[in-house]
């Protein structure tokens, strides 16, 4: 028998722990139809949902450096808001036209390649994660091989439109590693029933 103090206690569906190992995460919470922002890459949605306790704070305290896009940025231009403002650090947005870019406080613009984009990055994150909080940005970077690990809260909702994770058309079926068990094929299970009630309008 495995001793108790190494014994796994996490639901089998469940993540271990992000570390801060200088890893370049494609990171978002998700709807179970694969949308990581509604439509204008609105945000509204994301209410009435629990995540595992002290997750935000693994991530914030795990992440040295975020890279997002200019669609993503001009929507939310709060780098203060980041994880709730538990966070703090460089932000990069990576844009094809920097000069009409407002300043901000902790956010520099980048008009370069993707790869050169996400090597700066990791300069800044000094050791930490790098955080990508760009569907477009995410797909360029696993096309070329540089994201080290996907990770998704997929979320008890269909939207049913919006800005999707992984858009691709034409293009060859992208294989991934499940983490999360020792079998890396496997397959996700979950099940669902509709709600009866919207949970963001319950009373609290």
């Amino acid at each position: 028998m495995e001793n108790p103090q190494h014994v796994d206690t996490r639901p089998a569906a469940d993540m271990a722990p992000q570390t801060a190992a200088g890893k370049v995460l494609w990171h978002f919470t998700m709807s179970l139809d694969g949308c990581v922002a509604g439509p204008g890459h609105g945000m509204d949605w994301m209410t009435g949902f629990s995540f595992r306790p002290g997750l935000v704070e693994e991530y914030a305290g795990t992440t040295g450096a975020v890279l997002g896009g200019r669609d993503g940025w001009d929507a939310f231009p709060d780098a203060g808001g980041i994880y709730g403002g538990a966070w703090q650090g460089a932000v990069f947005v990576l844009t094809h036209h920097p000069e009409d870019a407002p300043s901000a406080d902790g956010v520099t613009f980048l008009s370069c390649d993707v790869a050169e984009a996400v090597r700066i990055a990791l300069k800044a994150a000094d050791g930490k994660n790098v955080e990508v909080f760009s569907p477009t940005i995410g797909r360029q970077l696993l096309e070329r091989g540089l994201i080290d690990e996907i990770d998704l809260h997929i979320a008890p909702v269909l939207l049913g439109d919006g800005i999707r994770l992984f858009d691709n058309p034409g293009g060859a079926p992208l294989r991934l590693e499940f983490l999360n068990g020792g079998d890396r094929t496997a397959t996700v299970n979950v099940r669902y029933r509709p709600a009866t009630t919207d949970p963001s309008q319950s009373v609290r």
